[in-house]
């Protein structure tokens, strides 16, 4: 019999899309593999779970809530006015008093399905606690720009390029110290009560450092060409390249449109499924385009399409709720999206120069490395204008630099082998605690 089969992997994720849709693509293909793997999570992704043929073991303990019900387990979060305050709301509230909570479920699940490793996204709480406490090995999962904190960077969040001059330095590093020590303060001391709480050692680590540095090894999706150089990078870091959602097979036709060989330039604008408010970018690029020569294709995520249609019927428009993102890009000029992480992976896989405008849920850190290695423009706002979107995407269009930097990007993407690389890691992972670790005895840890 295959030794895989007698492995058991537990996936697990914070409660929100971006965080559950890259590890799918892990999770099918180490079943495929011959490892029994299975998922603990958010009751809102056991159907999707289920769809992948994953056994699901949803919250239990842990307080259920998620990105969509967020104000209404937490209304007196609609009080709060300020950007950093609902931020350090989220941190204690979101992520780390959570942790707890998902180790107990944890503690339950290994009685049941007693998992020799966790694969689990970098902000999930309870990395720590598995590794120190369960000493059961984690590979923590990078679903967004890289959050290790540097010497030379700004601090995580703010969406600012790497420093070149000594003042810039010294600026940085006093943002950095700000942020530990005033803004988040009160997030981090949470982290740490908790941590001492549970005898958990730690290092001074920040909040964003946590996912990395405790797990025992990290995987960072994309590749060294889309990260800022750190001369401090911790060692266990490995990039695999772009990590995308698990596809299936496709049993429909390919979607096509005749209008995409009718224009010569193609525009593909989308804000993802989250983003429900389309007055932020789709509707600014169907402004500036309608009635055009260039052809523009919306996506919208199911959100306000009907009412799109009927505002903005023009021939050069074409507006779905949905289209097969490996459809439409080989047939792209330009992608403009509000810069969803995978979003972004796949438009730079499918060699588009892109146009950026998102700031918050950390799509600022990844439009900054967008507008830093000249792979697009980012608008560095939410809400762009028309005449804003027509002179970027024209720029991004005319300027062939930006298209020659994504090619050479999606070349260095190739190298890599995402879920072999994956694989191969969990291997060794596996290996290392045959011959290093004792067996989890549940009963002796505390909760």
């Amino acid at each position: 019999m295959n030794h895989k089969h007698s492995r058991k992997i537990l996936m697990a994720n914070v409660p929100a899309d971006g965080h559950f849709n890259p590890l799918t693509g892990i999770a099918v293909h180490l079943k495929q593999q011959g490892y029994d793997v299975r998922w603990y999570g958010s009751d809102v992704y056991s159907k999707k779970a289920a769809k992948l043929g994953i056994p699901y073991f949803p919250f239990s303990k842990a307080l259920e809530v998620n990105s969509e019900n967020a104000e209404e387990v937490f209304p007196e979060r609609k009080r709060i006015n300020s950007k950093i305050g609902k931020l350090n709301f989220d941190l204690q509230n979101f992520f780390v008093r959570r942790a707890p909570e998902y180790y107990a479920d944890l503690i339950d699940i290994h009685r049941e399905f007693p998992f020799d490793l966790l694969i689990a996204d970098c902000m999930f709480t309870a990395i720590p606690f598995v590794k120190e406490l369960m000493q059961i090995p984690v590979l923590s999962i990078g679903i967004a720009p890289l959050l290790e904190s540097s010497r030379d960077l700004a601090p995580y969040g703010l969406g600012l390029h790497p420093a070149r001059s000594w003042a810039g330095k010294f600026r940085q590093a006093g943002l950095r110290w700000v942020a530990d020590n005033i803004l988040f303060r009160k997030s981090i001391n949470v982290m740490y009560d908790l941590f001492e709480e549970y005898n958990i050692p730690h290092n001074g680590e920040n909040f964003f450092d946590m996912g990395v540095r405790k797990a025992s090894l990290f995987l960072q999706s994309g590749t060294p060409g889309f990260e800022y150089n750190r001369s401090d990078l911790s060692e266990h870091i490995r990039f695999i390249g772009a990590l995308l959602p698990y596809a299936g097979e496709r049993k429909e036709e390919p979607w096509f449109d005749s209008r995409l060989n009718k224009f010569d330039r193609v525009i593909l604008v989308t804000q993802g499924t989250v983003e429900r408010d389309v007055t932020k970018i789709i509707v600014p690029v169907l402004k500036a385009f309608r009635d055009s020569n260039y052809l523009v294709v919306a996506t919208t995520g199911g959100n306000g399409t009907k009412l799109l249609r009927e505002q903005y019927k023009a021939d050069n428009i074409i507006i779905e709720d949905f289209i097969p993102f490996t459809d439409i890009m080989p047939y792209t000029d330009v992608y403009v999206t509000n810069g969803g992480y995978g979003g972004v992976m796949l438009g730079i896989e499918n060699q588009l120069p892109l146009v950026v405008a998102g700031v918050h849920e950390g799509k600022n850190e990844i439009n900054a490395r967008i507008g830093y290695f000249r792979l697009g423009i980012d608008l560095r706002n939410e809400r762009p204008t028309p005449e804003q979107m027509r002179n970027a995407i024209e720029k991004v269009i005319a300027n062939g630099e930006y298209r020659r930097n994504v090619q050479a990007l999606a070349r260095e993407f190739k190298t890599y082998a995402p879920l072999e690389l994956t694989e191969r890691f969990v291997t060794e992972l596996l290996l290392s605690r045959r011959h290093k670790l004792v067996p989890v005895n549940d009963d002796a840890l505390i909760y």
